[in-house]
């Protein structure tokens, strides 16, 4: 069972992600420097990561703890692998 978790707030840095995309592409058309390029796609980076982090924060701390104060075992279990199998996919793309 999928639940349903509202990420809204985070458009608001995603479309800031957005506009840093937008600014590193105006930057290779200007043909500017590789290491200012390369600071900006960093920032983009770690910003994109703290979106990670926050909408991974409110999974655990909603869809996964309610499904562990649940009576299901077969709940509790999927979150459980739920969790795993996506530690799993991020420690292979990293």
């Amino acid at each position: 069972m999928k639940q349903l978790t509202a990420h809204a707030e985070q458009l608001v840095f995603l479309r800031k992600i957005e506009g840093q995309i937008r600014g590193v592409q105006k930057m290779i058309v200007e043909k500017r420097y590789c290491i200012d390029i390369l600071i900006q796609l960093h920032s983009i980076v770690g910003a994109i990561l703290r979106v990670e982090d926050k909408i991974l924060k409110k999974h655990l701390e909603g869809c996964v703890t309610e499904a562990l104060k649940g009576k299901s075992g077969l709940e509790k279990q999927k979150k459980i692998d739920e969790v795993l199998n996506l530690l799993k996919k991020f420690r292979r793309s990293g």
